[in-house]
């Protein structure tokens, strides 16, 4: 009998507790909240690329960890992030996606900051003054922000170690190709996904499914030795991937790719893969470059941000080309991301349900091939972090 019964389906596969995760990481509003409190609101999170606020007075709005923030780069081309809120009443300020602002006004009692957080004006200040408030206690709340590779991260932690410590030396495979040329965004596409964000991640961490999609198995499966890739894993649950090669004229109405066209520091059939602890990767291939960044809505509810980078200065042919090459794995329409989506949502009605109850991260070919062990890698992290165990979250004891 190969089927199994209710309980045997319960208790899972005899695995090791690291090669196994329970499904209630998935869907615990519990567990949900604490990662937002021990994961986002304590690791540096992705913002912005700074080709997305070019000039003096740019801005753009998002969110961390339920946290409305706006991002700005001020009058001396500082780039600065404070909390999206009113020290007046709380009132959210800055509505728009994005724009250019020399000060920022509040609709509500019309208060206003400067782009380094300073409150510079206060309508009939002087009905204040019988209680002392003044302007200069009425700043906004400043977020901690860096940048890294043309990538800005902000922290709402503001004990937290630096950007630079954070990531160690785990970006240096990508310094030849995001530190050498100037690059920019091109391409930007938000959406939701019914799943949780944990699932969009996998799905970026886990190369064994190369096997779903169809373009994968004509192009990459056999475009190179399974023995040539490699994982390397980092401290921070930081982890990279390399030696995976692409033929793209192994899918039919595609053609190689041109060395003349490709970014600094790859070659046409490259694929590099970057995994920022907890929720955003870097995908290189050998023309373009794509970032995604997942943040959590709710358990079974997430927010999906897609970047795509090529060169500043790109000749109108050059640019057209990695729009193309972008597209037609990655952008709304292409034949990777809506079936990525697909997959990640098929799992969050099997984990919402309760229908599934763990999945395995078993596969070990000696950090090699199709090997699991990046997505160990990012569970351990998490485990330390929430200090609960992925294997057993409602166990707090095997988490240290």
């Amino acid at each position: 009998m190969t089927s199994r019964t209710a309980a045997a389906w319960e208790a899972g596969p005899n695995l090791p507790a690291t090669h196994r995760v329970s499904g209630l990481v998935y869907s615990d509003q519990t567990i949900f909240e604490e990662e937002k409190q021990h994961l986002f609101g304590k690791t540096w999170q992705l913002a912005c690329h700074e080709s997305e606020i070019p000039e003096v007075f740019d801005f753009r709005t998002f969110e961390v960890a339920g946290q409305p923030l706006v991002v700005s780069r001020g009058a001396n081309g500082t780039i600065r992030t404070f909390v999206n809120a009113c020290s007046h009443r709380g009132a959210k300020i800055v509505n728009d996606p994005s724009g250019n602002a020399k000060r920022f006004t509040c609709f509500y009692h019309h208060w206003s900051y400067d782009t380094e957080g300073a409150c510079i004006d206060i309508p009939r200040e002087d009905g204040y003054a019988p209680t002392g408030l003044k302007k200069e206690d009425c700043g906004l709340r400043e977020v901690r922000t860096e940048s890294k590779l043309g990538l800005v991260f902000v922290n709402l932690d503001d004990d937290a170690e630096s950007l630079e410590s954070y990531f160690g030396d785990a970006l240096k495979p990508f310094e030849p190709v995001m530190g050498t040329g100037e690059l920019e965004v091109f391409h930007f596409n938000r959406s939701i996904l019914e799943s949780n964000w944990k699932s969009w991640i996998e799905t970026n961490l886990d190369i064994y499914h190369e096997v779903m999609h169809v373009t994968l198995r004509k192009t990459q499966v056999s475009a190179g030795a399974m023995k040539d890739r490699n994982f390397d894993l980092h401290k921070n649950g930081h982890a990279g991937i390399g030696g995976v090669k692409a033929k793209y004229g192994g899918y039919k109405g595609w053609g190689e790719r041109d060395v003349a066209s490709t970014l600094p520091g790859l070659d046409p059939n490259d694929l590099r893969v970057f995994e920022i602890f907890p929720n955003s990767t870097i995908i290189a291939r050998g023309t373009v470059i794509r970032i995604d960044t997942i943040m959590p809505i709710s358990p079974g509810r997430a927010v999906l941000e897609c970047r795509g980078l090529g060169l500043k200065g790109d000749s109108d042919a050059d640019r057209m080309m990695r729009i193309e090459h972008h597209n037609a794995y990655w952008g709304p329409f292409g034949r990777n991301v809506p079936e990525d989506a697909f997959a990640a949502e098929m799992c969050g009605v099997s984990f919402r349900t309760g229908a599934a109850k763990h999945q395995n991260i078993a596969r070990d070919e000696d950090g090699h091939g199709q090997d699991d062990g990046i997505l160990r890698n990012f569970y351990e992290e998490w485990s330390r972090r929430m200090g609960r165990p992925a294997s057993n979250p409602v166990n707090r004891s095997e988490a240290s």
